[in-house]
């Protein structure tokens, strides 16, 4: 899942089953000052708390989401069939207990509790089959489409869901599926009202409509009470809601905005009470320093790519066009970053798979052998190595004679990120790494929405990416890349007419179908490893190291808690007089 913000990463070794919507925080439409910001919010009463995510969400429709702060919104106002606990243990919320699973392992039956939609309706298995099948429909646009994939079709192409009574799901999966029941608890498996929708959206064409005001029917902890756009959202207690009897804060107000200077202030000034973020040159006088600031494990990567459609690589072979994509790999001085704008301990990236996760087969995907780079390197000593790379592309270079080079011809790229501090300052750092080799990288930043629409489009050369985990399996990492993702935001595969340039991209999508089918969980990891060999031979990501998150919390508050693939509950939280 798109991470809005750049919380920068720690690893730790997990092998636990547990989301990102890829990855990264957004901003918005910025005011004249931190007292514009926050005039919606403010001190609140024990029962209330005031938080910022990021920005103006993109979607927080269920199946249309696919960024943290969006998914923060919607497990904290929708419930699916399983959810996490605190430990980041899957658990039921919906299903009465974990699914029966047929020995074949490629039919599951959920028998569900009953429970209400926020307007007292039921919520009922036929919910579930309405709001796969609208997640799944193509007509609806979803970039997590594909993950129904794993579920089998019936002769009319609809999803092999089945509400055999009101209260009892029969789903059949097209193989057996190690992650199926993470799957049930990522957003985009959460029902939505199909009144709401359809009334909303008669003709069809805008499948988001229904949720992008206040007032919409929900089913989890909050709904929705007003929304002030790129300004703030108040989400209050929804009484229907199955396990409202021990939700504790009755309004939850967002301050809606990735200015984290303002909002840094905000929080320092009792604003808010929690912020998802601070400026990056805050962050050495606070961590270690100040109980309000966490570091917590994720689960994904931070990385740079690039769109292998554009027009910086035309005229290029497809070997060529990897190779200058790899020298620009080599130059970054991964170490630089993580200690002088990341600062939270995170460990530089030598893979694409972040380091901890689970091969889907009882071990460890990520080993000492899987390592495509020494990320230990300063792109000091890999300038030679790189030059060669980029020599035979076709360039030529003069010595400066101060270990830097001028190209011939020259090579100059815009690099895009959305406006935060720290992807800035990621930016300029790469900045100064590709100068090594004469290359001229300038630096555009955009508001969160309209950076997200760019990157999707292929509208750049080089981007600020990031992607958590939506489940702790690598395919959730690598199927980012086939041509019928809406996350590929890298082109592989795409466009009318392909670059001559790109590479041919049939064999990585059969490669990644071959996985998803397979009930061989050994020759599955193999599979899993050619699948990111053939994605990092492309040179289009550079991975820059692995996510942790990054929050302040008002030390009077208790009982907020976050998964490793970055959702954070908020609804069992106390705050102290």
């Amino acid at each position: 899942m798109k991470k809005k913000l750049v919380s920068i990463m720690l690893v730790a070794a997990m092998a636990l089953s547990v989301v990102a919507c890829g990855s990264s925080k957004g901003n918005s439409a910025k005011t004249d000052g931190t007292e514009a910001m926050a005039s919606s919010v403010s001190k609140t009463p024990d029962n209330q708390i005031s938080i910022n995510l990021a920005s103006e969400p993109q979607s927080i429709d269920p199946a249309l989401n696919s960024a943290v702060d969006g998914g923060c919104m919607i497990v904290n106002s929708f419930a699916g069939l399983y959810t996490y606990d605190k430990d980041g243990k899957l658990i039921p919320q919906l299903a009465s207990d974990m699914p029966e699973v047929s020995d074949d392992e490629t039919v599951y039956t959920v028998k569900m509790i009953k429970s209400q939609w926020s307007n007292g309706e039921e919520v009922t298995a036929n919910d579930f089959v309405y709001s796969w099948n609208r997640a799944a429909d193509e007509k609806t646009a979803a970039d997590y489409a594909y993950l129904f994939d794993i579920i089998a079709r019936n002769d009319d192409g609809s999803l092999a869901v089945e509400a055999t009574d009101d209260y009892t799901l029969k789903i059949t999966l097209t193989n057996p599926c190690p992650y199926f029941n993470d799957l049930m608890a990522f957003p985009t498996y959460f029902p939505v009202y199909q009144k709401d929708v359809e009334k909303a959206d008669p003709d069809g064409k805008n499948p988001g409509k229904w949720c992008q005001e206040a007032g919409f029917v929900s089913n989890g902890a909050y709904t929705l009470k007003s929304w002030k756009h790129n300004e703030s959202m108040v989400y209050v207690k929804n009484p229907k809601y199955y396990d409202a009897d021990n939700v504790t804060m009755d309004e939850i107000h967002i301050m809606l905005s990735a200015d984290d200077t303002a909002t840094y202030a905000a929080y320092n000034s009792g604003d808010l009470d929690f912020v998802d973020t601070v400026p990056n040159d805050e962050i050495s006088t606070l961590n270690g320093k100040n109980s309000d600031f966490h570091i917590i494990p994720n689960l994904g990567t931070y990385y740079v790519g690039f769109n292998v459609n554009d027009p910086i690589f035309d005229g290029k072979t497809v070997e060529q066009a990897a190779s200058m994509r790899k020298a620009m790999n080599l130059l970054i001085d991964r170490e630089f970053i993580v200690e002088n704008v990341g600062q939270t301990g995170q460990i530089a990236a030598d893979s694409f798979v972040p380091a901890g996760m689970s091969d889907g087969n009882g071990g460890v995907f990520k080993t000492d052998d899987t390592s495509y780079y020494d990320a230990d390197k300063t792109g000091a000593d890999q300038v030679e190595e790189a030059k060669k790379l980029l020599e035979s592309a076709g360039y030529t270079f003069t010595d400066n004679g101060d270990g830097s080079y001028k190209c011939d011809p020259a090579i100059s790229m815009t690099f895009l990120t959305n406006d935060d501090s720290t992807h800035i300052a990621v930016g300029e750092s790469l900045q100064q790494d590709f100068a090594l080799l004469g290359i001229n990288m300038e630096i555009k930043s955009e508001d969160w929405n309209v950076f997200i629409e760019d990157r999707k489009s292929g509208n750049f050369t080089i981007a600020r990416e990031g992607w958590l985990a939506d489940y702790n399996d690598p395919i959730n990492m690598l199927e980012l890349f086939t041509t019928d993702s809406g996350n590929n935001d890298m082109q592989l595969g795409k466009g009318v007419k392909p670059s001559d340039s790109a590479p041919d991209w049939t064999d990585y999508n059969k490669l990644i179908k071959e996985i998803r089918t397979t009930a061989d969980f050994s020759k599955r990891v193999d599979l899993m490893h050619q699948a990111e060999d053939m994605l990092m031979d492309t040179g289009a990501v550079m991975p820059i190291y692995y996510y942790n998150d990054i929050y302040m919390l008002k030390s009077n508050i208790k009982g907020i808690y976050s998964t490793i693939y970055g959702m954070k509950y908020f609804m069992y939280a106390t705050k102290d007089k």
